[in-house]
């Protein structure tokens, strides 16, 4: 049997019988086989417990230690009370440890928060490096996993960031959200059976999971995935605010991530990291609930950068076929009329006319603009045009004149109206010359160097189209992966697979002449 396909029946079987709580049962076994520890955040009574408790069913023979702290717990009951006998036969100080957290294969520390200084520094060794140290023995705990559990975040200033940042994942915990979901948890009165679950994972399958997990390969484009995240985490936007923050994650803390992505390929049977592993990494990202939604975002969308940065330059090549296009069956039709008036005006950058005495001077028109404008007549309504600073060359002046206002799209751009006459372009009825030739002054060589590219957009669009499918079914078979996290994903490749809509729109003017 495949590993994927154990795993999966594994959680089938560790879910039964819990309401909406698949996301934290799911990353508690990821984090249990990545040898990394797990923190749920809610508020009491939304099944934190019941988590840790499922997972000891995870694997065979598991031993479970639970206990809920206050600020009066001694180290005594979390690591077992002196050993009284010892301390007389031997004069060494030991603890009697059975049956508490060093001998635990699964541990769950409820308001962890509240735990003293001397419970907190043992903890950091204990899950940083899984041991403990006993009298003069130091001892490798059996530790799979430890859940944590609080409804409130570390308070600051209390010297509790290093023990923070040791919860490699971070959940939100919330009470059932859908109603029908709800009445099923109501109506249920079935009592949690403490049989075997068939799937278990024993010592030795665990033993070897974790010599495999450590050589599974970190490709580089999930390097570059990495990367476009950390940049981005630079500038997380708040819930409910406009305000941005740097969110700090520490170098231990991405060696950690990278460990995570090792055991969710292995999970997944791949010798590999890929993309599809890196979503469910947004949990490891957060420092504060607020944060979280757009941090998922961010991951979401690095995940489809590839993808919109080859849309973006299909559609760059696209428009500049287009204006080639454009102009070229604008000088046609100018010359099939016998339309003489433009012949002597100078052509800039392939694509434009220049006003004189406008402005700076740096003004421009797109010559097909220019070419279909309505000549000047007092009775007939201007064209409506738009002005605004070309994005590419800021100290220069672009107007469009569009007879759709909707599609003025440029930020800062005013709004003006447009006719001509044989010699002259009138901007808000301010008459303006163009720019001619002079005696002599050759015209620039534009659409003898300037062709269409002769690609087969279509095809380049719907090969775009298809790798997104493929990430998104990727994505979609995640066992790590919430209905949540799929709502996002729909929500922003819906957003990608329009551009591509409008990228198929200028195909078609391009390639029927189509408004």
């Amino acid at each position: 049997m495949e590993i994927k396909e154990r795993i999966q029946l594994l959680l089938g079987e560790m879910n039964r019988g819990v309401y909406e709580k698949e996301t934290e049962i799911g990353l508690s076994l990821l984090a249990a086989l990545a040898g990394e520890s797990i923190l749920l955040l809610g508020p009491p009574g939304v099944a934190k417990s019941m988590v840790a408790r499922r997972l000891k069913k995870a694997f065979v023979g598991a031993n479970a230690f639970e206990y809920l702290m206050s600020r009066f717990s001694t180290p005594d009951e979390i690591f077992g009370p002196v050993s009284i006998s010892r301390l007389k036969s031997s004069d060494k100080y030991e603890r009697a440890i059975e049956g508490y957290l060093p001998t635990a294969d699964v541990v769950f520390l409820d308001e962890i928060w509240k735990a003293g200084s001397a419970i907190q520094n043992t903890l950091l060794t204990v899950i940083n490096e899984k041991l403990f140290r006993n009298g003069d023995q130091e001892l490798k705990l059996p530790l799979k996993l430890l859940v944590a559990a609080s409804n409130e975040l570390p308070a600051q200033g209390e010297g509790l960031e290093a023990l923070w940042d040791r919860f490699l994942i971070r959940v939100i915990s919330t009470c059932v959200q859908q109603e029908d979901t709800f009445y099923r948890m109501l109506l249920d009165d079935t009592e949690e059976e403490e049989g075997d679950v068939r799937w278990r994972i024993t010592d030795a399958e665990y033993a070897d999971w974790q010599q495999a997990i450590r050589g599974v390969e970190v490709p580089a484009d999930v390097l570059a995935y990495i990367t476009d995240i950390r940049r981005n985490l630079m500038k997380v936007e708040l819930d409910g605010s406009e305000m941005h923050r740097n969110v700090y994650i520490s170098d231990r803390r991405w060696k950690n991530v990278v460990r995570l992505l090792k055991t969710s390929a292995f999970i997944h049977g791949r010798p590999s990291v890929c993309a599809s592993d890196l979503l469910p990494t947004y949990h490891c990202l957060w420092n504060e609930p607020e944060e979280s939604n757009d941090i998922r975002r961010i991951v979401v969308q690095a995940l489809f950068t590839p993808y919109v940065k080859e849309i973006g330059s299909i559609s760059l090549s696209l428009k500049s076929d287009l204006k080639v296009s454009r102009v070229r069956e604008a000088l046609e039709a100018a010359r099939r009329q016998g339309d003489h008036r433009d012949d002597d005006l100078a052509v800039t950058d392939h694509f434009y006319y220049q006003i004189e005495n406008h402005g700076t001077g740096n003004t421009y028109i797109f010559i097909v603009d220019y070419k279909t404008m309505k000549a000047y007549d007092g009775k007939d309504a201007p064209a409506v045009g738009v002005m605004y600073a070309d994005p590419l060359q800021p100290k220069r002046t672009i107007i469009r004149a569009f007879t759709d206002a909707s599609q003025m799209k440029e930020q800062g751009a005013e709004r003006i109206t447009l006719y001509r006459d044989d010699k002259n372009i009138y901007i808000n009825g301010v008459r303006f010359p163009m720019k001619r030739l002079q005696r002599g002054e050759q015209q620039q060589l534009w659409l003898g160097n300037t062709s269409l590219t002769n690609r087969d957009y279509e095809t380049e669009l719907e090969g775009v189209n298809d790798r997104i499918d493929v990430r998104v079914k990727e994505l979609s078979e995640n066992l790590f992966v919430s209905d949540a996290d799929k709502r996002d994903v729909t929500q922003y490749v819906n957003t990608i697979r329009k551009e591509i809509a409008w990228a198929r729109v200028d195909v078609r003017k391009l390639r029927y002449g189509d408004e």
